[in-house]
C-alpha cells in the first residue's frame, strides 16, 4: 500500500510536467502562427526605417479613427465601412456630380486593383457620396464593382485629413487597412490619369500587400 502511495506521489509531478510541456508547445505554435500578423502590423505602424520610401503619406491611425456615420447603400440600406473589414480599402469621397477629375480617380482605382493580379481580391474600392442627388446611370454602370455609399458630408469632412491650402478630401484617395484603420493618404492628382503617379501608387500597394499578413 505504501508503494502505491509513493507511486501516485511520483506520478503527479510527472503529470504536471507533461501538462506544462503541452501548454508550452501550444503557446509556441500560436506564437509562430501569429508572428506574421504581429510583424506586419508593427512594421507599418511603429517601425519607420530611414531608407523606407512611400509615395502615399502614412497617417497615425489613432488620430483618425473611423467615425460612426449613418452611411447607406444607393438603395437606402444601412451599411458602414466595417462591412469590408478584413480587406484593404481604397477610399474616395465626393459629390454625386462627378467631374472629370473624379471620374479619373474612380477609373484609376479600378486599374490599380486590377494591377495587383492574384492579390486584387484583397482590395475593395469605396466611394463615399456626400450628397443626396441621384447618380447618373452610366456612371454606376461604368464603375461596376466600386462600392458606393452615401455618407453625411459634415462627418466625412471632419474625419478625413487634407493636405492643407485649398485641398479638399475629394482631391485625395485614402487607404484603410484590413483592421479598419485609416493609414495612408495619396496626394492630389496621384490617383488620376497621370500614368507615372499611378505607377508610384501601384508600387506602394504592391509593397503593402506583399509585406502584410492581414487582408
Amino acid at each position: 500500500m505504501d508503494t502505491d502511495v509513493e507511486a501516485n506521489m511520483q506520478a503527479k509531478p510527472d503529470a504536471k510536467k507533461t501538462l506544462t510541456r503541452s501548454r508550452l508547445k501550444l503557446v509556441a505554435i500560436l506564437a509562430v502562427c501569429a508572428s506574421p500578423l504581429i510583424f506586419s502590423y508593427v512594421t507599418y505602424y511603429w517601425i519607420k526605417p530611414t531608407g523606407r520610401t512611400n509615395f502615399g503619406e502614412l497617417l497615425n491611425p489613432s488620430s483618425f479613427p473611423i467615425p460612426a456615420m449613418a452611411s447607406r447603400t444607393l438603395d437606402g440600406q444601412p451599411q458602414g465601412l466595417d462591412a469590408y473589414h478584413g480587406k484593404w480599402i481604397m477610399l474616395k469621397v465626393g459629390l454625386s456630380d462627378c467631374p472629370q477629375a473624379c471620374q479619373d480617380q474612380l477609373f484609376a482605382m479600378r486599374q490599380l486593383r486590377t494591377m495587383q493580379g492574384k492579390e486584387m481580391e484583397r482590395i475593395e474600392r469605396v466611394w463615399l457620396i456626400t450628397d443626396e442627388q441621384p447618380l447618373d446611370t452610366m456612371m454606376v454602370r461604368v464603375n461596376d464593382g466600386t462600392r458606393m455609399l452615401r455618407a453625411p458630408a459634415d462627418v466625412v469632412a471632419k474625419w478625413l485629413p487634407v493636405d492643407g491650402g485649398a485641398d479638399k478630401a475629394s482631391d485625395h484617395v485614402y487607404l484603410i487597412d484590413p483592421l479598419g484603420h485609416l493609414m495612408m493618404r495619396y496626394p492630389k492628382g496621384a490617383v488620376s490619369s497621370d500614368v507615372e503617379a499611378v505607377k508610384k501608387v501601384n508600387k506602394d500597394l504592391g509593397k503593402l500587400l506583399k509585406a502584410s499578413a492581414i487582408g
